[in-house]
């Protein structure tokens, strides 16, 4: 099969002035539509001729190895003249200059840069196995609609229906048309058997307005991002809220989380988010996930790595950046993002680490910290989603210790969705202490808190942000080594959970409660530190905007 690519590109362009020569993301725009084009050149025997009346367009087309450019007349650069005579005009030139005779002629805009060469190369394959006369790219665009009919304005539809019932509605994209040499005339290019080619919406912008060319910027500068993340009851459910908070961010960039076989809290979570998900029992498939989906960037939240590990990931990703790692594949990441550790000194220039880079959930820029009190009557008891210390457990009995001396106080433990022991930590109103199980926004229970017992982990930068003075305990020993839970940012740090007793933990929160100049102290070192453009930084680094 011998097949013509026409390309048509006229110089003028009054919305967007110029824009087949504009720079698109450090291109010329019309380059998108003669790279797909010449791509088919591996495939078929294809010739592509460009049909433009601006010398600029020639110019940059005739750079392009195997292009034809022809100068169409004054007639046919008219801003009344349809495509068809001059796709016509290309294909009459392009016989006569080869002396053959096309069997396809494919018509592709230049005003397509998100259409992808793959995508053409099916619809060919589909154009011949239905032996079609003429097939058109389209998108299916399915909603409630009205038109004018007779001067009123009447429904386009028999019954309102959710849009995914609705019948579908396919409109025309400029990103190619097909038609058998016989049809093309220069009236039309539309023969009797037509058929269509459904693409994906983020391949169908053709540039038309302003708003057309920010959108399919948007699409061409957009990422593949694969999150590489845990949960377990060991580890806690820390890494997946993190990426979970990133994800949403980087709304228009293409995302994909894995987590291996034995992070049954983490894949139920990543299942409840939505988000595309692979789940792998070892190296060996998470290779070949890496592989399949060949991603941009690549978000280790997995703690360690090794230099064999990192080896591995930067095969195949061209940024790399790891949160929480002090494994000696560290070293090999593009940048090691430590917002709870400060201890690198500067030793390694591609760590970030201190609150700076504490990517804050939304919710707790949104709400406002609570006025102080000087009497303390809510104290929050938090631990994480997954509290695999179970220092709940422990804190459930003090406090109902610390109630019989301060019947008025209320205990609100806030319990994550992977807590162990959540039927035997239930709520007691007799003795104030309400259990609330994965609630969906902590910050209204911090926004009503006096006094917080908490571990130390991210839930400190949590409570800082809202103005909550804290006591603080560690889960394991490598929490112990988080240096923003002190004194100095407004906590007051016990050590290891495991190893506090009772009574220092009861004498230390009655102590707070009994004055009121320590939490209002405390509370005004916490809301010192600024943590609202933390996101900011720390997506700016994973994109590889920020150094």
């Amino acid at each position: 099969m011998k097949i013509l690519v026409v390309i048509p590109a006229r110089g003028g362009s009054k919305r967007i002035p110029r824009k087949n020569v504009r720079i698109m993301c450090g291109r010329p725009l019309i380059l998108y539509s003669l790279d797909n084009a010449k791509s088919l050149m591996d495939s078929y025997d294809t010739d592509i001729a460009v049909s433009t009346d601006d010398e600029e367009v020639r110019n940059i087309a005739s750079k392009r190895e195997g292009v034809t450019v022809l100068m169409r007349s004054e007639e046919l650069a008219r801003d009344s003249v349809t495509l068809d005579p001059v796709i016509y005009d290309a294909l009459v030139r392009m016989e006569e200059a080869k002396q053959c005779r096309y069997d396809l002629v494919i018509t592709m805009q230049a005003t397509s840069p998100t259409l992808c060469a793959g995508t053409v190369r099916e619809a060919i394959e589909s154009f011949i196995k239905q032996d079609l006369d003429t097939m058109i790219s389209v998108v299916n665009r399915t909603h409630l609609s009205w038109k004018e009919e007779n001067g009123r304005i009447v429904k386009n539809y028999e019954k309102r229906l959710n849009s995914q019932e609705l019948p579908k509605n396919f409109q025309e994209t400029g990103g190619f048309l097909m038609a058998k040499r016989c049809v093309v005339t220069k009236d039309t290019r539309i023969g009797e058997k037509v058929g269509v080619f459904e693409i994906p919406s983020k391949e169908a912008v053709d540039i038309d307005t302003e708003e057309d060319w920010i959108v399919a910027r948007a699409i061409l500068e957009r990422k593949r991002i694969l999150f590489r993340t845990v949960g377990q009851q060991k580890l806690g459910m820390g890494h997946i809220y993190r990426c979970l908070t990133l994800a949403y961010k980087l709304i228009g960039h293409e995302l994909l989380f894995v987590t291996d076989s034995e992070s049954e809290m983490g894949i139920k979570k990543l299942e409840e988010s939505f988000f595309p998900m692979k789940v792998v029992s070892d190296m060996e498939e998470y290779e070949q996930v890496l592989k399949d989906y060949d991603p941009d960037i690549v978000v280790n939240d997995i703690l360690d790595t090794d230099e064999q590990y990192m080896k591995l990931v930067k095969k195949y990703a061209q940024r790399v950046v790891n949160f929480e790692d002090e494994g000696s594949g560290a070293i090999l990441a593009d940048a090691v993002i430590n917002a709870l550790y400060e201890h690198n000194s500067k030793k390694n220039t591609n760590v970030y680490e201190g609150f700076r880079y504490f990517c804050i959930r939304d919710e707790f820029l949104e709400e406002p910290p609570r006025e102080f009190s000087e009497k303390v009557g809510n104290i929050m008891v938090i631990f994480g989603g997954a509290d695999p210390a179970d220092l709940t457990g422990k804190l459930y009995g003090i406090c109902r210790q610390l109630h019989r001396v301060n019947p008025e106080v209320e205990f609100h433990f806030i319990t994550g969705f992977a807590y162990g022991r959540k039927d035997e930590v239930v709520s007691l109103p007799d003795e104030n202490i309400f259990v609330h199980h994965d609630v969906k926004r902590v910050s209204e229970y911090m926004g009503k808190a006096d006094l917080a017992i908490t571990s130390q982990g991210r839930t400190i930068y949590e409570l800082a942000s809202m103005g909550v003075p804290a006591v603080v305990m560690a889960q394991n020993p490598r929490e112990a080594e988080h240096v923003f839970a002190g004194i100095q940012n407004g906590f007051i740090n016990l050590g290891l959970g495991e190893r506090v007793d009772d009574v220092t933990v009861i004498k230390t929160v009655q102590w707070l409660m009994d004055t009121p100049n320590v939490r209002r102290e405390m509370r005004q070192l916490q809301l010192s530190k600024e943590f609202a453009k933390g996101q900011e930084r720390v997506l700016g680094l994973i994109l590889g905007n920020e150094r």
